[in-house]
């Protein structure tokens, strides 16, 4: 069974956000997914969309295998690092502001090999 991956590394949203858009597509076909992505209002639907489409041409032009049997074994988003900044406030104090990072995966199966 082939499986086919796909990384975006660094993404500039938090881990937090992007699982919340990973759970409504893990398990569903590659087509499918990008659709559902399409009308989902999140960045983090834009992001995850790009790495499908990533995976999918991956698939399609490494392993030669066909676009529409392809579906979502596995999907997660991974920490990245946090960039610390600092915002002034009264009093001559600062509150701490994390910009948090993701690392998202996407790993595709075919169909016909499941």
């Amino acid at each position: 069974m082939t499986i086919v991956k796909a990384k975006s590394k660094w993404v500039r949203s938090s881990p937090r956000k992007i699982s919340r858009v990973i759970d409504v597509i893990k398990g569903k076909s590659a087509q499918e997914a990008l659709t559902l992505l399409k009308f989902m209002p999140q960045k983090g639907a834009r992001l995850l969309a790009k790495v499908i489409k990533s995976a999918v041409a991956n698939a399609k032009h490494n392993f030669k295998m066909k676009e529409d049997q392809l579906f979502i074994t596995e999907a997660y988003a991974n920490k990245g690092i946090i960039m610390k900044r600092f915002q002034p406030v009264s009093r001559g104090r600062a509150h701490s502001i994390m910009k948090r990072t993701s690392h998202i995966t996407v790993c595709l199966t075919s169909r016909e090999e499941a």
